[in-house]
């Protein structure tokens, strides 16, 4: 059982966040559950990287001195499993908002959707979403998106090492990627989409590896209440 003078120290707590949970919500519910067990007046903690809403998965949150090691954690490979849904786009690539236009998908076989993955491993080019946290002139992207003002935005440089298709149930896709940091597996769906003349939109969502840290050995909010016996 972990002391008060450890996550004082720093700990890093392997957390799977829960569908809809922000990641700063699974931030606050640690915070609280560490500082009401060890009925201390305050303690640092934040996370090493943003899940989205909509996405599940693996969370590393530090505590303590251990928030100084937040960049390192940041900058390690993630790897992802989720779906991608062909003949639609949404404005956001994903499910938070609707399906604005749809796109043939007669035209896809399995054989093209494989050999189109191919074309997204290595270094490659990505616009992020423009519903995003990322900022410009101190104002969120997703911001101007919903003010429905247009935004110019640059794309990065980012790395595929593992873009493997894991089932095919049309118009399904169920996939495993690996890739660098900063990379938005939104955009890489409606890239993929893009890349077989049609639409495509992410689905569902998971991350599963930051680094050599698996979901497979992380606890949910409230298995972590639990152990803190509260």
């Amino acid at each position: 059982m972990k002391t008060k003078e450890d996550y004082l120290e720093g700990q890093l707590i392997l957390i799977d966040k829960p569908l809809q949970w922000t990641s700063f919500q699974a931030v606050n519910a640690i915070k609280w559950a560490i500082i009401k067990n060890f009925q201390l007046k305050k303690i640092k903690v934040g996370h090493a990287g943003t899940l989205d809403p909509l996405a599940s998965g693996l969370l590393l949150i530090c505590t303590g001195k251990f928030t100084k090691r937040i960049n390192e954690f940041q900058g390690m490979p993630k790897e992802y499993v989720g779906t991608i849904t062909l003949g639609g786009t949404t404005p956001s690539y994903d499910m938070e908002t609707e399906v604005d236009k749809l796109y043939p998908t007669d035209h896809i076989t399995g054989k093209l959707i494989y050999e189109t993955a191919k074309l997204f491993l290595g270094e490659i080019e990505q616009i992020p979403p423009v519903f995003s946290a990322l900022k410009k002139d101190g104002k969120r992207f997703y911001e101007y998106a919903r003010e429905g003002k247009d935004l110019e935005i640059k794309s990065r440089v980012i790395e595929i090492m593992k873009f493997e298709i894991l089932e095919i149930k049309m118009p399904e896709i169920r996939f495993r990627v690996q890739c660098s940091k900063g990379t938005y597996i939104r955009s890489l769906a409606h890239d993929f989409g893009k890349a077989m003349n049609s639409g495509a939109y992410l689905s569902s969502l998971r991350r599963t590896k930051i680094g050599e840290y698996n979901v497979n050995n992380a606890v949910t909010p409230a298995n972590f209440k639990e152990l803190m016996n509260l």
